[in-house]
């Protein structure tokens, strides 16, 4: 269910002790994507921290606030594919895009997570820039070899039983109907419960249940855990590819 995502209390620097695999210099470049219209969201500071994650194993950074630079994602005459011309070319805005996803070797995508995927913002934006002729549509796609990791955020609880059904609807979606399909050597998904400061579930008859707002030490406990579970996604992340590169 679509969840309000602002927090803004905590500040996006590491916390003493916190461990970060290492990694080359001429590691590359990273694409972080933002899909959220608030800079001060609880999305923003992920991406925020997930991009000084990259940027300490040795990562140049390339942060796309889809929002803030204005990227439009509904689709048009100009970007609709032309299934008889692979080599159609399309907008001077969605090929300046393009451009900042091959020139990554891996895509960091940080999102709200809305009736179980992915918001307009970024969906408009797959659908766009991730094109026929570019993203699909080759013997060999142009994405090939490149790294993917979805952090999704999510207003429900680690316990709600929701939460697995909806990974799993993330996973399929995009691990294997996008990033599959597109030519990825790899995707992963993690999805970051317990984003809202009022719980919140669905009971058996479909109400919406919410309780009580956290606060005072267990309100920065919770977001203290959360920021250390996003931690965890980036690090495993990181350290797959120092695995399997």
């Amino acid at each position: 269910m679509p969840s309000r995502l602002y927090w803004t209390h905590r500040t996006d620097r590491d916390q003493p002790g916190d461990a970060v695999p290492q990694q080359d210099s001429r590691a590359g470049t990273a694409l972080v994507v933002v899909a959220h219209h608030r800079p001060d969201s609880l999305t923003a500071h992920t991406a925020r921290r997930a991009a000084a994650r990259l940027e300490t194993a040795g990562y140049r950074v390339d942060l796309l606030d889809l929002h803030a630079e204005g990227f439009d994602p509904r689709m048009n005459v100009a970007d609709q594919p032309d299934w008889g011309d692979r080599e159609k070319r399309y907008s001077d805005e969605v090929h300046a895009h393009m451009q900042r996803v091959l020139d990554a070797e891996v895509v960091v995508a940080v999102f709200p997570v809305y009736w179980q995927s992915v918001p307009a913002l970024l969906k408009g934006w797959i659908d766009r820039v991730w094109n026929y002729g570019f993203a699909y549509g080759r013997s060999r796609p142009r994405l090939a070899g490149k790294r993917i990791l979805w952090l999704g955020l999510a207003g429900a609880t680690s316990d709600d039983p929701v939460a697995e059904g909806m990974k799993t609807v993330l996973e399929t979606n995009l691990s294997e109907g996008i990033a599959y399909y597109c030519g990825f050597s790899h995707s992963t998904v993690g999805l970051l419960t317990d984003a809202e400061e009022r719980p919140q579930r669905i009971d058996t008859e479909g109400n919406l249940l919410v309780g009580e707002a956290v606060a005072g030490a267990e309100r920065e406990a919770q977001y203290a855990a959360f920021d250390r579970r996003a931690r965890e996604y980036v690090e495993k992340f990181l350290t797959e590819e120092l695995v399997t590169t």
